[in-house]
């Protein structure tokens, strides 16, 4: 099992970008083999991916793989600067070359030399800065602001975005030949979504990560609450999933992480046929998935159940009937803050019944008649 994290963790303030990588799933497996095949060149790579999918991990490994790798990785983000000053950051600038430039100041192409220079969010440059860029990726030379003279430059680029860089050149919003020369060799980085079974180590790597920070015991996570984690579309990505397991450190009540700690960003609902794509072919599956199958007119909402259930199906689970049905009533119970009537009236059930499964599951005293 491989994880890819950034260095110097403790420097990076949480949401910023994602700060692991998991390649346990097949197709995270093939993208590294790529990434292997790759990185020994000094061919230019573009990454694409989601917002949150690893883009800057990529870059790294892509660096520490090549023959660059003991020379300087130097990331820069290029929605970060206003259009006036990302010029200066990236080509650097002489004194007195704009107001406030009071010395001579090197850029990150110089700052990179003999290593790798990380460009984040390349599809954000404005169309001035492109056309340097093109010019200096063409002459292997770097020119500072108010300088005539040419500085040549040993860089290895990677550039990456989560913008489709073909419909901003449709739109005239970028450079079709800047973008010939980015796109030497692409590596695609999928969603979180589509690579589910890395989501269980990133979670057991984030559950260590917080509760040594935290300074909690790290406890463990139930199936279920595995399996809802799986479920879920993770539009945040890898990103998401460190602020979820995060926050739930932080609120859980029980030794281990359940289903009901987890808690998600509403913008999380999509359309989960779209989010299994590993059984969502299968008409089975697609009966269990997609509510327009169904007959007995229930709402989208249960979706997400049916996919759970896909999942210990699929598992083979023993006593599966006889879990799902104390795991219910444990839930409900803890929802209702340990209150029978509420349970009862949650579950649409009689008290009497509740009451009895409570007590058998050991929820409830036998002489104790609470709420």
């Amino acid at each position: 099992m491989q994880i890819l994290s950034l260095p110097n963790l403790a420097e990076h303030a949480i949401s910023i970008r994602a700060k692991a990588l998991a390649f346990n799933d097949e197709k995270s497996r093939h993208l590294f083999e790529r990434i292997q095949l790759i990185a020994p060149s000094d061919a230019t790579v573009l990454v694409t991916g989601e917002s949150g999918t690893g883009k800057e991990l990529i870059a790294r490994l892509v660096h520490t793989s090549s023959t660059r790798a003991d020379r300087p990785f130097v990331a820069v983000n290029c929605g970060a600067f206003s259009e006036t000053l990302l010029e200066s950051e990236l080509f650097g600038h002489e004194r007195g070359s704009f107001t406030g430039a009071i010395d001579s100041r090197p850029g990150w192409f110089e700052a990179a030399s003999g290593g790798t220079l990380f460009l984040d969010e390349v599809g954000d440059l404005p169309l001035s800065a492109q056309v340097k860029l093109l010019r200096v990726l063409q002459e292997r030379e770097v020119t500072r602001l108010g300088s005539r003279k040419a500085l040549p430059i040993d860089v290895r680029l990677v550039a990456a975005t989560n913008v489709r860089l073909e419909e901003a050149v449709r739109a005239g919003n970028f450079r079709e030949d800047l973008y010939y020369r980015l796109d030497v060799a692409k590596i695609a980085l999928p969603p979180l979504r589509e690579r589910p079974a890395d989501i269980e180590p990133l979670t057991r790597h984030f559950i260590d990560l917080y509760s040594r920070r935290l300074s909690v015991p790290p406890g463990g996570i139930s199936d279920i609450a595995l399996l809802r984690l799986k479920a879920h579309p993770w539009p945040g990505n890898i990103r998401e999933l460190e602020n979820v397991i995060h926050h739930t450190l932080l609120i859980r009540r029980g030794p281990q992480i359940e289903a009901s700690d987890l808690h998600f960003s509403s913008l999380g609902v999509r359309e989960t046929a779209a989010v299994q794509p590993s059984f969502a072919s299968s008409t089975n599956a697609r009966k269990l998935v997609d509510p327009g199958l169904r007959s007995d007119g229930k709402s989208e909402h249960m979706s997400d159940l049916r996919i759970v259930l896909q999942e210990l199906f699929d598992r083979n689970v023993p006593d599966l009937w006889q879990e799902i049905e104390s795991t219910v009533f444990t839930m409900a119970y803890d929802y209702c803050d340990r209150n029978q009537l509420q349970t009862s009236r949650l579950l649409t059930l009689s008290r009497n019944i509740v009451r009895t499964r409570l007590i058998q599951l050991g929820l409830l005293s036998s002489k104790v008649d609470a709420g």
